[in-house]
């Protein structure tokens, strides 16, 4: 995956980011994309209404990117019968 450094990060608008907020997981491209929904369930510190909007920005992000996203909800994340 293509790493961000500190100047690249700090350049990205809010709205590049799932929980924009916090400024916590970049979905500026498909790899970010991808690596936002594999790695969603270790965000911590986080409601789970910033948890639904932040999904919906990632599977927002995810249609722009081309990136298929099977789950329809995060709280399908890590369920039996996940592709």
């Amino acid at each position: 995956m293509s790493e961000l450094d500190a100047s690249h990060r700090n350049a990205l608008d809010d709205s590049a980011f799932a929980f924009p907020k916090e400024r916590k997981m970049p979905i500026n491209d498909a790899e970010h994309v991808r690596n936002a929904v594999a790695r969603f369930d270790q965000v911590e510190d986080v409601s789970d209404d910033e948890r639904d909007a932040a999904w919906k920005r990632i599977l927002a992000a995810a249609r722009k990117h081309d990136v298929d996203v099977s789950e329809k909800s995060w709280r399908e994340l890590g369920k039996p019968g996940r592709h």
